[in-house]
């Protein structure tokens, strides 16, 4: 376990397809064999690398397949590691950011990338160099750069075929009291992981929405035209909606086998849109139904300036099953308590799904509104599912409990010391 601040291994300019970018050149073949002689079945990140990533002009964290902790005062740079390793899954990452707002303000490594984010992913005995980074393009334009294996990638999509990430965050403490499209967010988080696709489809249907919103704004209203959107835009979201579903219902069925009996209260979750309610009641028919309803919305919509219909507006209902209340409903500390039940029954799931490998979860600030006893229940289910779970705090004590069972990592002005 170490950081080194040393020159980063991506430093070759990201333009053009024909250079080779450095966002994969780490080769770590000896431990693949000790890997694969082990029979290890773990997804981790061992290896990340950062360059001009926030407060980071440079910075290599290598850690083991465990989970890993990392423990300092508010402003130590905890939340950027977690951020940049977010960004190897399909996605904006856990902040939900625009890309240029990663790139560092202040003393920089040259490069001519904005900034970069490179690791070594683990899954099983394979080893996957993957890297993301913002560049400038040929016209000037920003645009992101996605590497499998040296390989550029077509977009932040592929990276979900590699790597099955969920985080919580505090920001997402008020996930209940807050807007729908924040718990959208979440659910098609937790989509991801069981559909990969889910992000392809979704990028389909919001390219195509905001072409049929600016058509019906500026014209020409051309109807052949507005009706390709319309079908590209049912065919998706209906896929869209089909593969909530499904993960709704898996997750029920997860959450319900577990009940009660752990420290964690029992959720149960409900789709809450037209959209929703359409493909439960009209199943096969819900796409034509849907190109019919966009169809004959076009005058309110060109009115109202925006989409009045389809899954880009539904909602999740959470209940707390023990308590018969609405998520909303409940304390800070108990909505706390449903996601983290919520995240573990995907876990879950997903290890089912994978041949027993656990997604990487990303959990910042973790123990914050946890008490004594559910703080200790969630490290051992973790370490139950064999589960790499990156996690921060501003007190090293609070994981006393995991200390010797995972990658302890005292965080202070971007610096990190391991514990022994």
């Amino acid at each position: 376990m170490e950081i080194a601040r040393t020159p980063p291994f991506f430093e070759v300019p990201l333009r053009g397809a024909s250079q080779d970018d450095g966002l994969s050149k780490a080769r770590h073949p000896e431990e693949r064999e000790q890997r694969a002689s082990k029979g290890d079945t773990r997804l981790a990140i061992t290896r990340v690398q950062l360059t001009n990533f926030r407060s980071y002009a440079s910075a290599e964290l290598a850690v083991g397949g465990r989970p890993v902790v990392l423990a300092g005062p508010n402003g130590a740079g905890k939340t950027n590691i977690l951020d940049a390793i977010s960004l190897l899954a399909p996605g904006r990452g856990l902040r939900g950011a625009k890309l240029s707002e990663h790139v560092r303000h202040g003393p920089s490594v040259s490069s001519d990338a904005l900034w970069a984010v490179a690791a070594v992913v683990t899954r099983g005995a394979e080893s996957y160099e993957v890297g993301t980074g913002l560049t400038v393009g040929p016209n000037g334009g920003e645009r992101r750069v996605v590497r499998l294996n040296g390989v550029a990638a077509h977009g932040s999509a592929d990276l979900g075929e590699i790597v099955q990430m969920i985080w919580l965050t505090p920001a997402m403490d008020r996930l209940f009291a807050e807007g729908a499209s924040g718990r959208r967010r979440f659910l098609d988080r937790l989509v991801l992981g069981f559909d990969a696709a889910h992000a392809r489809r979704t990028v389909r249907y919001e390219t195509a929405m905001r072409e049929r919103a600016r058509l019906l704004k500026f014209g020409p209203r051309d109807p052949m035209w507005l009706d390709g959107l319309e079908a590209e835009m049912a065919e998706a979201g209906t896929a869209m909606a089909a593969a909530r579903a499904a993960a709704v219902e898996q997750l029920n069925a997860t959450l319900a086998e577990r009940g009660e009996a752990g420290a964690f209260p029992c959720a149960h979750l409900t789709l809450d849109g037209e959209t929703d309610v359409l493909l439960a009641e009209r199943g096969s028919d819900t796409e034509a139904d849907i190109r019919e309803r966009l169809a004959h919305s076009r005058i309110q919509d060109a009115e109202c300036g925006r989409t009045t219909f389809g899954p880009h507006l539904s909602d999740l209902a959470v209940r707390h099953t023990q308590k018969r209340a609405d998520a909303r409903e409940c304390s800070t500390g108990e909505q706390k308590a449903l996601l983290v039940s919520i995240v573990l029954a995907d876990a879950r799931e997903l290890t089912k799904a994978r041949d027993g490998l656990a997604p990487v979860l990303l959990l910042d600030e973790i123990a914050a509104h946890l008490d004594v006893r559910r703080r200790a229940a969630l490290f051992e289910e973790i370490l139950a599912l064999g589960a790499q779970a990156w996690m921060t705090g501003t007190d090293l004590s609070l994981f006393d409990s995991l200390a010797t069972r995972a990658d302890v990592f005292a965080v202070e002005n971007g610096r990190f010391a391991g514990q022994e």
